[in-house]
C-alpha cells in the first residue's frame, strides 16, 4: 500500500480550499498535520498548513480554533504577513459575537465541520465510491450470467454476460478485449492524449470542467485494424447500429482522476450538443476497462445507487434512453477518483439512428429490457439458452 505524506495531504487540501470546500479543506489539513508530526524530513510547510488551516475553520465557524491555530502560527513567524493581523480581526469577530477577551481562548469544544446539505447527490456518489451504500441480498439473489448466443456467429463463440443490475438494465460482458488489443489502441491513442472535454448543457459546446479530470483520445474505425474489430465486436455484444456510433473514446485516468455525476445522453432542456451528427441521442454506453486500478475508479450510478468496479478486459453497457426515447434520468453516472493505479477505459456511444429496428420502440417507462437483445418475448436466458432464432433444427441440437 502506498503511504501518502504530509505534502500529498496538503496538496489535496490546497485544491478543495482553492475551490471553496472547507469541509474537506479542513479534514485535509488536519491529516497534513499529523503527517508533519511523523515526518523526519517534513514534506510540507506546517506554517503554510496553519494559515490555510485557520482559515478553514473560521468558515465553518470555528473562530475560536481558528484564533488558536493562528496564534500558533504567529508564535512559529512574527513575521508572518497575515498572522497579527487575523488575530485581531478573529478576536473582533469574537467580540462582536459577545464573547469576552478572557473566554476567547478558553472552552474550545470540539471543532465543528458540517457538511453543506445542498448537494445531497455529492454525498451519494462519495459513499458509493467507498462502497458504504448496502446492496440488497434479495436484490442480488435475482441476478445473474449466461452465455449470449442470440447472433449466428456467436453459436460456437458465445459473449460471457453478468447482469449487474435491473431497473435500468446494466450488463458486464466478461473478457471482450484483450491485453493485446489493449497494448495497441493504448499506442494509437498515447500520441492523441488532451485535457478531457465536456458538452456545456446550456450553449452545446464544448470546455474544460473541474468535474471532468482525466486525458482523452478519439480513434476512428480506419485509423488502426484492432479499432474497426472491437467496433464489429460491440455491435455483436449490443445488437445495436455502429454506423452511427461516435468514434471509440480512449481515457485516462492518473490519481485522483475522475468525472462527477453526469448523464452521457442530451437532456431535452439543454442545447443539442448531437444536432450537427443527425444521429439522434445517444441511445447506449459500452465502457471497456482496460487496465483495473489497484485502488478506486469504480463506476456508480447516484439515482439507483449502485456501484460497478473495474474489471479488466471487461466492458460495461447500459441503456441511457427510455424505449420510447426520452432520457432515463436513472443512467445517472459518475466515474469515482483514482487512488491508487492508472485507469484507462474506451466508451463508445451509440445513437438512435439506425436502430429503429434493433431496439423497437416502447409505451411505457415500464417497458425496459431484461437481457441484452430481449425482443419482448420468449424466456430470460436464465431459464433457457439464449441462441439465434435463424438456427436450423440440426444446429439447435448440437448446442
Amino acid at each position: 500500500m502506498i503511504s501518502r505524506g504530509a505534502g500529498d495531504c496538503f496538496t489535496i487540501a490546497k485544491a478543495a480550499y482553492n475551490d471553496g470546500d472547507y469541509y474537506h479543506a479542513i479534514m485535509w489539513m488536519e491529516e497534513a498535520l499529523k503527517r508533519l508530526e511523523q515526518e523526519n524530513e517534513p514534506t510540507a510547510d506546517r506554517e503554510e498548513v496553519l494559515d490555510h488551516l485557520s482559515y478553514s475553520l473560521y468558515k465553518q465557524g470555528n473562530l475560536k480554533h481558528a484564533l488558536k491555530l493562528v496564534e500558533e502560527l504567529y508564535k512559529l513567524n512574527p513575521r508572518h504577513p497575515r498572522a497579527k493581523g487575523n488575530i485581531e480581526w478573529y478576536e473582533d469577530l469574537l467580540a462582536q459575537e459577545g464573547v469576552k477577551k478572557a473566554d476567547m481562548r478558553r472552552s474550545l469544544g470540539r471543532v465543528v465541520n458540517e457538511r453543506p446539505l445542498s448537494n445531497e447527490e455529492r454525498s451519494i456518489y462519495e459513499s458509493l465510491c467507498r462502497n458504504e451504500v448496502p446492496v440488497s441480498e434479495k436484490e442480488l439473489s435475482k441476478l445473474y450470467c449466461y452465455y449470449k448466443r442470440d447472433r449466428p456467429f456467436l453459436v460456437y463463440a458465445p459473449i460471457k454476460v453478468e447482469i449487474k443490475r435491473f431497473n435500468p438494465l446494466a450488463v458486464l460482458f466478461k473478457d471482450v478485449i484483450s491485453d493485446e488489443e489493449v497494448e495497441q489502441i493504448q499506442k494509437l491513442a498515447k500520441p492523441k492524449l488532451a485535457r478531457a472535454t465536456v458538452h456545456e448543457a446550456a450553449t452545446g459546446k464544448i470546455v474544460n470542467a473541474t468535474y471532468r479530470i482525466s486525458k482523452s483520445a478519439w480513434l476512428k474505425g480506419w485509423e488502426g485494424e484492432v479499432v474497426e474489430r472491437v467496433n464489429k465486436r460491440i455491435d455483436m455484444m449490443t445488437n445495436l447500429e455502429m454506423e452511427t456510433a461516435e468514434d471509440l473514446q480512449i481515457a485516462n485516468y492518473g490519481i485522483g482522476g475522475h468525472f462527477d455525476p453526469h448523464f452521457d445522453h442530451a437532456k431535452k432542456e439543454d442545447a443539442n450538443p448531437f444536432e450537427s451528427l443527425g444521429t439522434g441521442n445517444r441511445i447506449a454506453t459500452v465502457l471497456f476497462y482496460m487496465t483495473q486500478p489497484v485502488h478506486g475508479g469504480g463506476t456508480v450510478f447516484t439515482e439507483v445507487k449502485s456501484t460497478v468496479m473495474p474489471s479488466k478486459n471487461d466492458a460495461l453497457f447500459w441503456y441511457n434512453l427510455y424505449k420510447f426515447g426520452d432520457g432515463d434520468p436513472r443512467t445517472r453516472h459518475a466515474a469515482c477518483p483514482v487512488l491508487v493505479g492508472v485507469k484507462w477505459v474506451s466508451n463508445k456511444w451509440i445513437h438512435e439512428a439506425g436502430n429503429e429496428f434493433r431496439r423497437r420502440c416502447g409505451v411505457k417507462m415500464s417497458d425496459g429490457e431484461r437481457f441484452v437483445g430481449d425482443l419482448g418475448f420468449g424466456p430470460e436466458p436464465r431459464t433457457a439458452p439464449n441462441l439465434s432464432p435463424d438456427l436450423s433444427k440440426d444446429v439447435f441440437n448440437t448446442i
